[in-house]
């Protein structure tokens, strides 16, 4: 790392008993030498009376130089101008692999005014985790400060307030552990610090998911590899697998997600993809349970060989489930006839739009095992 590239501040702090730790704060200037970035997408000016960079086009991305980011504290001010998205991605691998949080810039005071989601594959997880959102609230035509505290698993941000979080991550989701820092939607940018592991006390370890309390979740499924269909079949009896279809395990992840797109990756565009999953659950009699399932995008689903459920869940479909087409466990729900003894449960699962998978979770475990 270059002088030119990046202006380094070393702060000498006590560490105890007369030894010094060296702390390193990293100001990185809004100059055209310190960026990666499209020729005619970034402006670099003094506004407001300080130096800013100014991104221009909303698909474009600013990348910083010379650095790799790990663990530490990030601030900046940023004033948007996008009508919908301001992004800011950290522990980027690259465009495919990173984390990103980011402003709804049109939802200001509004309940998913901030959001967090990797991309994994280059598919952005938004549709598969809802929770990572909340209400913020900032302003066009001024400065709005933001610091994130990134720490191992987890991810703090505040926004225009130093002592309040806004979002609470208790576990990054994305691939990448460790990379380069980058904005991208029109906004103008200033002030952006950086400190190397500095956490403020958070912890790396990731936090509570409550859902581990919850037995009711089916956690474990054997997987299918995926096959490509048309996209305008919505049932057919030709993809169900066969006496020779391999199958491999694959386990729930936080809140019971079985996540598809971290294993299969997103479909690409115009390719529609298709995954079987199944469990086996034991009842001691004969009866109905109650399946509350999330899924996305859509789903057919067979208890020992038998139709009982077909949906969709794709975002701006008439079919489209709340919230916004999103996957949560509370998508749908409906009975399952278990007879005594073993039953398979058969979920197909089909991709047309982002990330995928499904969070299955029964009513009651009267008198039924689940796969563990």
């Amino acid at each position: 790392m270059t002088k030119t590239a990046i202006g380094l501040l070393l702060l000498l702090l006590p560490a105890g008993a007369g030894a010094q730790q060296k702390k390193t704060v990293i100001t990185a200037p809004m100059q055209a030498a310190n960026w990666n970035f499209k020729p005619g997408t970034v402006e670099f000016l003094t506004y407001k009376s300080v130096p800013a960079m100014k991104i221009l086009n909303s698909p474009d991305t600013v990348v910083l130089k010379n650095l790799d980011f790990k663990d530490g504290t990030i601030e900046y001010d940023m004033e948007p101008l996008d009508p919908y998205f301001a992004s800011f991605y950290f522990r980027r691998s690259n465009a495919a692999e990173n984390e990103c949080f980011y402003f709804r810039t049109a939802a200001a005071g509004k309940e998913d005014a901030v959001q967090y989601a990797p991309f994994i594959g280059g598919v952005n997880l938004w549709d598969m985790l809802y929770h990572y959102q909340n209400a913020a609230w900032f302003e066009k035509g001024k400065w709005n400060h933001v610091k994130l505290v990134v720490s191992g698993k987890q991810l703090r941000v505040y926004v225009n307030d130093s002592l309040h979080p806004v979002l609470e991550v208790p576990q990054l989701e994305g691939n990448s552990w460790h990379g380069a820092l980058a904005f991208q939607g029109q906004m103008i940018i200033a002030n952006l610090v950086v400190k190397p592991d500095q956490t403020g006390g958070l912890s790396p370890q990731e936090g509570v998911d409550i859902t581990n309390n919850d037995a009711r979740y089916l956690r474990k499924w054997q997987v299918s590899p995926a096959i490509t269909m048309p996209a305008k079949i919505d049932y057919s009896e030709t993809y169900f697998p066969g006496k020779e279809t391999p199958w491999d395990t694959i386990h729930a992840e936080r809140r019971g997600l079985i996540n598809l797109t971290r294993k299969f990756g997103g479909a690409e565009r115009g390719v529609r993809r298709l995954v079987w999953l199944k469990t086996t659950i034991q009842s001691a009699v004969a009866q109905q349970r109650k399946l509350n399932l999330g899924f996305s995008d859509e789903v057919w689903v067979f208890v020992n060989g038998k139709y009982v459920y077909i949906d969709k869940n794709i975002y701006g479909s008439p079919l489209m489930k709340q919230p916004d087409g999103r996957c949560t466990v509370d998508n749908s729900s409906f009975n399952l006839p278990f007879m005594q003894g073993n039953n398979e449960l058969l979920i197909a699962v089909a991709n047309d739009f982002y990330g995928w998978g499904i969070i299955a979770q029964l009513d009651k475990l009267t008198e039924v095992v689940t796969e563990k």
